[in-house]
């Protein structure tokens, strides 16, 4: 059986070599029993120690290890939210933290339905109002917020995702920044987007949360 600690830096490195990370941004946790393990402030993520690794647990305590990244707080949040979540991949890639600069969707997603793999991967993606980074509050209202999702917006800043596993949760932040290009890519055109009707069966098939409508 594969360690998760070195599982989520073995996905550091990918993500860094796909381009999804520039410099030291973003940040990474894997949740194992009662800890979650969170990258350490300033960590570049192609060269994540498994063993050096920020230890708290899910109320956001540190408990171990250096000091964790300053956007722990998402990270705990989402792991509260969804018991069953055991990753969490936060990251500044281009064209989703461009995505997040523009107006959302609908209230439940900033990006519409343009393809079937972005309601099957990710679902829908609500985009949270501007903090700073580090802010607890913004993790607090992302926390609260009263209809399913595995993936925001932080607004002006870049995204956050929670998967079942790490692969998955690295699935969706790789499927977010493909879906955020191609929004982007259509500019002002107005795009054909999956009717509800075409959306329901995938979202049901892939457990993938969508709930909200096209806006009013």
């Amino acid at each position: 059986m594969s360690d998760p600690r070195s599982e989520l830096a073995a996905a550091g490195a990918h993500l860094a070599a796909l381009g999804l990370s520039p410099g030291s941004s973003g940040n990474l946790s894997v949740r194992e029993g009662p800890y979650v393990y969170v990258t350490p402030t300033g960590t570049d993520l192609s060269r994540i120690d498994p063993a050096g690794l920020s230890v708290l647990d899910p109320a956001g305590t540190h408990l171990d290890g250096p000091k964790p990244s300053k956007e722990f707080p998402l990270h705990t949040a989402l792991y509260r939210r969804d018991p069953a979540a055991r990753a969490v991949i936060h990251l500044h890639s281009r064209h989703a933290t461009a995505a997040s600069c523009l107006p959302a969707w609908s209230e439940h997603s900033a990006i519409p339905p343009l393809t079937p793999y972005f309601v099957m991967r990710v679902g829908q993606t609500p985009l949270l109002p501007y903090a700073a980074p580090g802010d607890s509050g913004q993790a607090e209202r992302m926390e609260a917020l009263p209809f399913p999702f595995r993936a925001a917006l932080l607004q002006n800043h870049g995204p956050v995702v929670a998967g079942h596993s790490v692969s998955t949760a690295v699935d969706a932040a790789v499927e977010l920044e493909e879906v955020s290009a191609l929004l982007l890519a259509l500019g002002d055109r107005t795009p054909r987007l999956l009717t509800p009707e075409e959306i329901a069966p995938l979202a049901a098939k892939y457990a993938s949360p969508w709930t909200g409508g096209p806006p009013a």
